[in-house]
């Protein structure tokens, strides 16, 4: 899948309040991260995260400052990625196919950039952003696998799948989602758009579901998931969803699904 069209639509310059000052060399990278071993993506102190080692790996490989590492999808800690996007600026020339190769030698398999490419400085992995899809898989099997508890929810009880696939249709549309976000800071709105909201069965006992916004809010993806779990196990309905997205209390959706079965699959722009 191409995350990066030639022509960069949808960008609007305006718009990037992130993006780096001009006169630099401005940076996309596709990065795809088992998140198991972070503390979510955005640098903190003191704790290793995917864009602290990112950053420092590239500071190192380029011998030159590099600012403004921003992605397009602020994951918490361990949540994996396939399709997450940074951009950054640097003062340094850069070969962009020669940088995704050292990075990912340096920092592999755990943190692997797929590709890397130059963009306009108005360019922003998050605000230029259209779309992000994110996925879920769920492991239903009386027993568990070892071979997925990094990258899976393991639910042993039985899960009707036609009840789950009721249950997500009413997330498509424009809704306030505050009864499936954890609260931010004051005045952010909980508002989002999604375009795709389905469950897909891979067989064996694995289901996986796929979710696509034009934005999501902290946790909204696994407060879903949570509660589409729950009708599928037949403590709520289907019919329940749309009362609780009317809600906006959280206390009304379901539990919040672990982060291990959940990837941010692709960014589009």
């Amino acid at each position: 899948m191409t995350l990066f069209d030639a022509a960069e639509p949808g960008i609007d310059p305006g718009a990037a309040s992130d993006a780096p000052p001009p006169g630099r060399t401005h940076l996309a990278l596709t990065v795809a991260y088992d998140g198991t071993g972070f503390r979510g993506f955005a640098a903190q102190p003191d704790q290793r995260t995917v864009a602290g080692e990112l950053g420092r790996a590239l500071a190192q490989y380029l011998r030159d400052d590099v600012a403004d590492v921003v992605g397009a999808g602020r994951t918490d800690a361990g949540v994996h990625a396939w399709g997450q996007v940074v951009s950054c600026s640097t003062g340094a020339t850069v070969d962009p196919e020669a940088l995704a190769t050292a990075l990912t030698r340096r920092l592999g398999p755990e943190l692997v950039v797929r590709s890397a490419r130059i963009v306009d400085p108005g360019f922003s992995a998050r605000h230029s952003a259209t779309a992000r899809v994110y996925r879920y898989t769920v492991v239903n099997r009386p027993a568990p696998d070892p071979f997925l508890a990094r990258y899976a929810w393991w639910v042993p009880e039985p899960l009707d799948l036609a009840r789950m696939r009721l249950g997500a249709d009413p997330f498509v549309g424009s809704h306030d989602f505050a009864a499936f976000c954890r609260r931010g800071p004051a005045g952010t709105t909980t508002v989002r758009r999604v375009l795709r909201s389905h469950w897909d069965d891979l067989g064996d006992g694995l289901l996986r579901y796929e979710i696509r916004a034009t934005a999501f809010c902290w946790q909204m993806v696994r407060s879903v998931v949570g509660t589409l779990v729950d009708i599928g196990a037949g403590r709520r309905t289907a019919g329940e969803v749309l009362g609780i997205i009317r809600s906006r209390d959280r206390a009304r959706a379901g539990r919040l699904a672990p982060p291990e079965g959940l990837c941010l699959w692709a960014v589009e722009y």
